[in-house]
C-alpha cells in the first residue's frame, strides 16, 4: 500500500485508495482542529497509563472504545461544521443550532470518556502502583507497547507542530526510521544477543535507506527519526526496567 500516490479517480476506487482518503481525513482534522489534537493527545496519554496500570482485556477495550468515541464525535462535528458553512456563509440561527448540536455530541462523548477513565484508572493509581510497576519491570511486551506508543506519538506530534503536509508519508522526522531503530534497541536490550542485535540493526538501516531511495525522506529526516527512536527507546526502557 502506497499512501504517497495521489488517487486519479474518485469513482470505483480501490481499497487502498479508500483507506488513503480516510487517513487523509484523519490527518486533516488533526492538523486543522485544535480540539482534535487535544483529544488525541489526552487519549494517547490515557492509553499509556492504562498499559502501565496493567488493565485487563475488557477494561482496556472499554477505555479504547471511550477514547475512540470522542475522536469519532470530534471528526463528525468537524464534518458537520464544514457542511453547514457550505450551506450558508451568513449567520443563520438554524445553522448555529446544527453546529451547537454537533458540538453537544462531542461534549457528551467527552463526559462519558471522563467517567469511564475515572472508574478504570483513578483508584488503581493509588492501590496498584507498586505491584503494577513490578509487573512492567518483568514484562518486556508491556514495555515494548509503551515504547512504540511514545515513539509513534512523538513522531506525529513533531510533524503536527512543524505543520507537515502529510503525517504518514515524508516530512521531519521519518516515522519508519524511528520505529525501525526503536525495534533494534528493544531487541538488543532484552535479548542481549549480539548476532540478533547486529542483524536487526542492518534491517533498520535497510528500512531507513529505502525511504531515501524511494525519495520519500531526505537524509536529515532519516537521521532525525533514527536518533529519536533510539534515544526515546533507551530512555523509556531504562526508566521502566
Amino acid at each position: 500500500m502506497n499512501f504517497c500516490k495521489k488517487s486519479e479517480n474518485t469513482y470505483n476506487r480501490s481499497f487502498s485508495s479508500s483507506v488513503k482518503n480516510a487517513l487523509e481525513g484523519v490527518v486533516h482534522t488533526l492538523k486543522a482542529e485544535r480540539n482534535m489534537r487535544v483529544h488525541f493527545l489526552a487519549g494517547f496519554f490515557v492509553l499509556i497509563v492504562g498499559v502501565y496500570l496493567n488493565l485487563n482485556a475488557i477494561e482496556f477495550m472499554a477505555l479504547l472504545f471511550a477514547i475512540t468515541f470522542v475522536l469519532v464525535a470530534e471528526m463528525m462535528n468537524t464534518a458537520i461544521e464544514y457542511s453547514a458553512d457550505l450551506i450558508s456563509t451568513e449567520y443563520d440561527p438554524k445553522v448555529k443550532l446544527i453546529k451547537d448540536i454537533a458540538a453537544g455530541a462531542v461534549f457528551v462523548s467527552a463526559m462519558n470518556s471522563m467517567v469511564v477513565g475515572y472508574i478504570l484508572l483513578a483508584k488503581r493509581i493509588d492501590w496498584h502502583m507498586t505491584g503494577t510497576f513490578s509487573f512492567i519491570k518483568q514484562s518486556p511486551w508491556s514495555i515494548t507497547l509503551i515504547v512504540f506508543l511514545i515513539v509513534v506519538g512523538l513522531v506525529l506530534f513533531v510533524k503536527i507542530i512543524r505543520k507537515e503536509e502529510n503525517l504518514l508519508c515524508g516530512g521531519m522526522p521519518s516515522g519508519h526510521s524511528a520505529v525501525a531503530f526503536s525495534v533494534w534497541v528493544i531487541i538488543s536490550m532484552f535479548t542481549e544477543n549480539v548476532l540478533a542485535s547486529v542483524l536487526v540493526f542492518f534491517l533498520a538501516v535497510i528500512v531507513a535507506r529505502s525511504r531515501i531511495v524511494s525519495g520519500i525522506h531526505t537524509l536529515w529526516e532519516i537521521i532525525a527519526g533514527s536518533v529519536l527512536g533510539t534515544l526515546v527507546t533507551v530512555l523509556v526502557v531504562q526508566l521502566l526496567s
